[in-house]
């Protein structure tokens, strides 16, 4: 995950995993989406499965996305995401805190922060030394239940005033994408969007790619 970008730099995308899926047969639509455009991230988001289902999915997967310079990160579980090799994790609000993960992860790993639609989360999250905020929902999404509704607005403060990379997440597809990049956004997190795509994942990857 690289550092804030500069006034010259894109915005980038963050791939989330869909909610269910058979590693060995994902691997094939995924490697097709990472083959057609710049990726930055690809998040494992695996809820409510047994710790056998990650595990098998992070061999699966992990080596897919790195092959292709593409950061794999692990949702949710630090001490699996330190012990499998990932190359971060990411917490939520209501999951291992963030100065734990960091403690089981290392500084050279990345350990990026769920902040709903709160300036005081995220300002907490980056001053204690997350590598990315992450804000939303800025659209409904079928994906999870969002807790908060976010606005573009927040994605503008924050990029004006802070150095820390922020993702805006929920919902976000090729066609309502536009205004999250104009107000600042560093990364937009997407998975349906990319996955469910009307002309495949490759076509989505591609097209977030040329609206970037």
């Amino acid at each position: 995950m690289p550092n804030k970008k500069s006034m010259t730099e894109r915005c980038r995308l963050y791939l989330i995993t869909p909610p269910k899926l058979e590693p060995k047969s994902f691997a094939e639509p995924l490697n097709s989406a990472l083959d057609a455009g710049d990726v930055a991230c690809l998040q494992l988001r695996l809820k409510d499965v047994a710790e056998e289902e990650i595990l098998r999915a992070v061999d699966v997967l992990m080596p897919v996305a790195q092959k292709k310079d593409v950061a794999f990160i692990l949702n949710d579980r630090p001490d699996l995401a330190k012990r499998l090799g990932c190359d971060g994790v990411h917490v939520g609000q209501d999951d291992v805190p963030y100065a734990e993960a960091r403690a089981l992860m290392g500084r050279d790993r990345i350990v990026g922060v769920t902040c709903h639609d709160s300036r005081h989360m995220a300002m907490e999250a980056a001053e204690a030394g997350a590598d990315y905020v992450a804000f939303g929902a800025f659209f409904p999404t079928t994906t999870k239940e969002p807790k908060t509704s976010a606005d573009p607005g927040l994605l503008k403060w924050w990029s004006e005033i802070m150095v820390v990379p922020c993702v805006a997440i929920g919902g976000i597809t090729v066609e309502n994408a536009k205004p999250l990049v104009d107000a600042g956004a560093d990364f937009l997190a997407v998975s349906s969007g990319v996955w469910d795509h009307k002309d495949g994942p490759a076509a989505a990857v591609k097209a977030f790619n040329t609206l970037f």
